[in-house]
């Protein structure tokens, strides 16, 4: 057994000196600067909770928060709910399956910032593609990304590149369903659309919840896509754009902290009370 112990420490601890240096350090570290005000990386003046209460204040950091939760909204209806369908579709045929996962899992090997460029190209006034069908088609051009439309069509990117993703856990999931389940409801006269509400989706409850807890906390670090697309301009400033123009682009590394601070405990906290509302008694097996 103390052998055993040996080996089993000798792969935990590579493991954890990974999350010590890129994850907790960096962490603590932003605790501890955002009780200062800084200017580049060197001078910073101890300024206590000072960063804390400009952030009541702030009202673009509220402007990125409300976009942030519509840009989550869509991504947990549209990417989560398309990924869970297009799971049960899958589930339900006999041959292919390895196709479809791939073909459905192939965006996400994709980095998101070639995504976003290709949809620039999609979204482009003058020359995009979808302007391009819409006056071959004879109506007038439109701004895709205007103040009114922006964010939306910014969704759209988002919510492609994970659905693969999303899509084989569920996959996944289902394949672990006994087979004897199905069967027995069957027998009882139990099929198509009530087996899947009925029995498969409380059979994945669990995995519906982590899911649901990696769309919540993966919107919050959505960046990419609003950086190539809009730059954050239209009413499409979302938590990671704004925290990358106060630390990075304005060198205020103090109330960058801070923002950072906020976002992990406003993820947290989403994470959270997501879960509660799923709470309910699981079926097991």
């Amino acid at each position: 057994m103390k052998g055993d112990r040996k080996y089993i420490l000798m792969f935990l601890l590579p493991a954890a000196a990974f999350l010590t240096i890129f994850l907790y350090y960096p962490f603590f570290k932003s605790l501890y600067l955002s009780f200062f005000r800084t200017s580049g990386f060197y001078s910073k003046t101890f300024v206590g909770f000072d960063n804390y209460s400009r952030m009541f204040s702030d009202d673009l950091l509220g402007a990125a928060t409300l976009h942030t939760l519509e840009l989550m909204l869509y991504v947990i209806v549209f990417q989560v709910g398309i990924a869970l369908l297009l799971a049960i579709l899958v589930d339900n045929i006999k041959w292919g399956k390895g196709f479809f996962r791939m073909v459905f899992f192939f965006p996400v090997v994709i980095s998101g910032t070639a995504i976003a460029l290709l949809f620039v190209l999609f979204y482009n006034f003058q020359f995009g593609l979808l302007n391009t069908i819409l006056q071959d088609m004879g109506f007038n051009k439109v701004n895709w990304l205007s103040e009114s439309m922006a964010l939306k069509a910014i969704a759209i990117p988002t919510v492609w590149h994970y659905v693969g993703f999303y899509f084989v856990l569920f996959l996944t999931a289902m394949s672990k369903i006994p087979s004897d389940f199905y069967e027995a409801a069957k027998l009882e006269g139990i099929s198509g659309f009530k087996k899947t509400f009925l029995l498969t989706i409380p059979l994945i409850l669990s995995d519906i919840k982590v899911v649901i807890t990696l769309a919540i906390t993966g919107t919050l670090k959505v960046f990419e896509f609003i950086f190539v697309l809009s730059r954050g301009q239209n009413g499409t400033e979302v938590l990671g754009t704004y925290i990358y123009k106060k630390a990075l682009v304005d060198q205020n590394f103090g109330y960058g902290s801070t923002i950072a601070i906020y976002i992990v405990v406003f993820g947290v906290v989403l994470s959270l009370l997501a879960n509660r509302l799923l709470k309910r008694d699981e079926i097991t097996y």
